[in-house]
């Protein structure tokens, strides 16, 4: 992974914390320790990929609250539990609210070293679709009100003259508008348009019939 990835250990048994910390140390894990999920939770968010390995019972907050703590904050650091004392509805509920994974003690350095791996993926996923997300909206933030309007109906389909049908306006002022929107999206056709509003997630509802 990159430099900018860090995994975080959080639990209360400090041999249990030097013992993971050892593993993931020779593995080349860049990694912070926690004793407590509280004293996580008043570090700032990593920005870059992360994971979290936490245990499920500990004194104060434990790992689930933690996990339910985190979802309603709109954080998406991606958990690996551990636990001595788990069961299958523990288990299916932490997977269910997308943890990577749930490991009974005991586990083995492969076990873990893959789940601490799959996080990271993920997380780097995340925040690269994060990333385009934010960068196709800014985009398109730089239209006119009316360039907007006039994207929406190309998006659906729609020919220059069908567009000026709908917006009272010539088709040449459509094509003209069309330019400037094309420009400032910095795209060249209708495919890489609806690529651009995929990645800002509002991509408009194609009318029946309409090729891309």
């Amino acid at each position: 992974m990159t430099s900018t990835s860090i995994v975080f250990v959080i639990d209360d048994d400090a041999s249990v914390r030097k013992s993971l910390n050892r593993l993931l140390d020779a593995a080349q894990y860049e990694t912070e320790l926690f004793k407590s999920a509280s004293e996580f939770l008043t570090r700032s968010p990593h920005p870059g990929a992360s994971c979290v390995i936490v245990d499920v019972r500990m004194p104060g907050l434990n790992g689930i609250d933690f996990q339910k703590c985190l979802i309603e904050h709109g954080r998406d650091e991606q958990l690996v539990f551990i636990t001595g004392h788990g069961d299958i509805p523990m288990c299916a509920q932490v997977m269910k609210a997308g943890a990577i994974d749930f490991l009974p003690k005991p586990f083995t350095p492969k076990q873990l070293l893959e789940s601490v791996e799959r996080a990271l993926t993920r997380s780097s996923a995340q925040l690269l679709h994060a990333s385009e997300k934010n960068h196709a909206l800014a985009l398109l933030q730089r239209l006119t009100p009316r360039e907007y309007q006039v994207m929406e109906l190309v998006a659906m389909g729609l020919l220059n003259k069908q567009v000026g049908g709908e917006l009272g306006m010539a088709e040449k002022t459509v094509k003209t508008h069309r330019a400037h929107m094309m420009q400032k999206l910095g795209i060249t056709s209708v495919a890489e348009l609806m690529r651009v509003l995929q990645k800002a997630e509002m991509t408009p509802r194609l009318r029946p019939g309409t090729k891309v």
